[in-house]
């Protein structure tokens, strides 16, 4: 038996380019059969939804929101819901578990950090840095940035990437020796899901973060309806 995860999750209470509530994202993922889902909002160096005028830790309460209302509908569905965040930089973007409420709460400088500066940061902190869809291109980003010193996995199949910049993904984490990981990076219904499959079913963050480092899930695809013809709701 195996057990499927969303990693890469936005919704529209969080992350401005998302149109799905939380608890219609976790409704959408326990009829694609997953097992659970980290909610990984664009945080507020990102395109995030929380009011940029707010008291930090006020700010921290209305991110976490999203996250609170996918799990109390994961808990009614019985499908297991995590917390993980996404930090942007010019359009370079890492994934972060393993770190929480009140670690957020205690830590306003990070804004004031470099994307190498708050990975190596957050990894000295016991968070689990991923590079997210480190080949992406957009009109916006002036430039593809690699830091494989600074993260601890690639994110190497992105359902929201092409073929071409997911296996320059996986190039780059085979060529560095890096842990790898996949997730769909979902913001709207789409008709096409990606994942991880485990062995063994992940009871917190740090079963994720130690299943990826110790080479323990495979990247999926969940479910690829532009393969078979398939009307996505």
């Amino acid at each position: 038996m195996s057990y499927i995860y969303e990693t890469h999750l936005h919704t529209s209470l969080g992350s401005l380019c998302s149109r799905v509530s939380p608890e219609d994202q976790i409704r959408r993922l326990h009829h694609y059969g997953y097992t659970g889902a980290f909610v990984t909002e664009h945080f507020f160096n990102g395109n995030t939804a929380i009011p940029k005028d707010l008291p930090w830790e006020e700010a921290i309460d209305r991110f976490m929101l999203s996250y609170d209302l996918a799990k109390a509908e994961g808990d009614r569905l019985g499908l297991d819901v995590f917390f993980g965040f996404e930090c942007s930089y010019n359009g370079n973007d890492v994934l972060t578990y393993g770190l929480g409420r009140e670690w957020l709460k205690s830590h306003p400088e990070m804004m004031e950090m470099s994307m190498r500066q708050y990975c190596e940061f957050a990894r000295a902190e016991g968070g689990f840095v991923v590079h997210a869809h480190p080949f992406r291109e957009a009109g916006y980003i002036d430039l593809i940035r690699l830091l494989p010193r600074s993260v601890d996995a690639v994110e190497i199949l992105n359902a929201n990437r092409s073929d071409f910049q997911n296996d320059r993904a996986e190039e780059y984490a085979r060529n560095y020796e890096l842990p790898v990981t996949a997730g769909s990076d979902l913001h709207i219904p789409q008709c096409r899901l990606a994942g991880v499959s485990s062995p063994v079913r992940f009871a917190s963050e740090m079963d994720y973060c130690n299943a990826v480092r110790q080479g323990q899930v495979s990247p999926i695809v969940v479910f690829d309806g532009r393969e078979t013809n398939t009307l996505c709701d």
